[in-house]
């Protein structure tokens, strides 16, 4: 039962996942500091709120409802998540579609049943494998093969 657990727990996702996570809170902690110290006190100043913008609430009653820390709150996440998508996202998309390799086209990858003897052949075949039966070949499987008739018999 332990030799489960140490083999989950060292596997490279979890640890990678682990570190992931202490990284993003720590980005949103430099984030949320950034958006406190910066962010929220010109928009107060812009408002004409004066100093921290955070600090803003109304009262109703005996109840008061913070509003700044909800709208700082929503200002530190949009920039984490503008941070994050235009400083991780975009480039690793852009990584992966440099490096992804073109799929090869396998003109018999499209497979279907000889109409004689039911057996699986490649769409773009012109004889059963099996039973040796003449097939017409799907015109479009030819299409994507890059041939425009059957090729001829050898």
């Amino acid at each position: 039962m332990l030799k489960g657990f140490k083999d989950f727990i060292l596997r490279g996702n979890v640890i990678t996942m682990a570190i992931g996570l202490a990284v993003g809170s720590a980005f949103t902690a430099v984030v949320t500091g950034f958006s406190k110290a910066f962010i929220t006190p010109l928009i107060g100043l812009a408002t004409g709120s004066v100093g921290d913008f955070s600090e803003a609430s109304f009262t109703v009653g005996k109840t008061v409802f913070p509003y700044g820390l909800a709208i700082a709150a929503a200002i530190a996440f949009v920039i984490t998540a503008a941070v994050l998508y235009f400083l991780i996202v975009v480039p690793m998309s852009k990584i992966q579609e440099r490096f992804a390799k073109e799929e090869a086209l396998d003109p018999k990858a499209e497979k279907r049943d000889c109409p004689r003897c039911f057996t699986e052949i490649p769409a773009i075949a012109s004889r059963c494998g099996h039973c040796t039966s003449e097939v017409e070949p799907l015109v479009g499987a030819l299409a994507k093969a890059g041939l425009d008739k059957v090729p001829a018999a050898r």
